[in-house]
């Protein structure tokens, strides 16, 4: 029977992970940081290359980054190291749009509201008050598949603090901003900016952790060949 709990317990894990938008002040403390990052290297990797490097922010430089990320996003233009989706068509559109409509309405941000809307999105680059934020890397040479990778990684990331108890915001945006990441951690060009993911411990009173995004039935995503 250990197979079939196994698959339960990460079954379970899946289905109630949820994107947090709103943290507790609490600092996660360093061994369980390190244990999530010790999971996240178990990572499967194409011919294990394991091209993913992390830069992981507690305390003081947590206020710091995002005091400063906030002034600089004031004045700077995106330029993302990866090519942002060209656009979003027909069912990417529609899984877009109830998205953002469960997370609007969840804080009672209506149609139109253009100003709350903003507010909303600047949101991103306060780490919706997360203690810690990783940002994470791959190695250009390795292109697509090595971003992929990293991606991998984030699934174990993710499901990691699910278990531990932790929220985990996995947020693009902050790569749409990736000159000055590069420049305010020191990561070289080599290096390409993937994505952020603030996490520390959810604030379970917050209406905008509230609502949980869809997902589509398997005939709607799988091709089947038989016989």
């Amino acid at each position: 029977m250990a197979p079939l709990d196994d698959f339960a317990t990460l079954r379970r894990l899946a289905d109630e992970r949820w994107t947090c938008r709103q943290f507790l002040p609490d600092q996660v403390d360093d061994a369980t940081i390190e244990q999530l990052l010790s999971l996240g290297q178990r990572t499967p990797s194409w011919c294990n290359t394991q091209p993913w490097q992390v830069v992981v922010t507690s305390g003081a430089g947590t206020d710091r980054f995002r005091k400063e990320l906030l002034t600089h996003i004031q004045s700077a233009s995106q330029a993302p190291d990866f090519d942002f989706p060209a656009k979003y068509e027909g069912i990417y559109r529609d899984r877009r749009r109830e998205c953002g409509f469960q997370l609007y309405d969840s804080v009672g941000i209506v149609k139109g509201d253009h100003e709350k809307t903003l507010r909303q999105m600047i949101r991103n680059f306060e780490l919706f008050d997360a203690p810690h934020v990783a940002i994470v890397t791959s190695e250009a040479d390795l292109g697509v598949y090595g971003a992929v990778d990293t991606g991998l990684w984030l699934q174990s990331f993710l499901l990691g603090a699910q278990a531990l108890g932790l929220g985990a915001a996995p947020q693009a945006a902050l790569a749409s901003y990736s000159p000055f990441i590069h420049e305010y951690f020191a990561i070289p060009d080599n290096r390409k900016v993937v994505f952020g993911v603030s996490f520390g411990y959810p604030d379970p009173e917050s209406p905008i952790n509230t609502f949980r995004t869809s997902r589509a039935p398997l005939d709607d995503q799988v091709t089947w060949y038989r016989d």
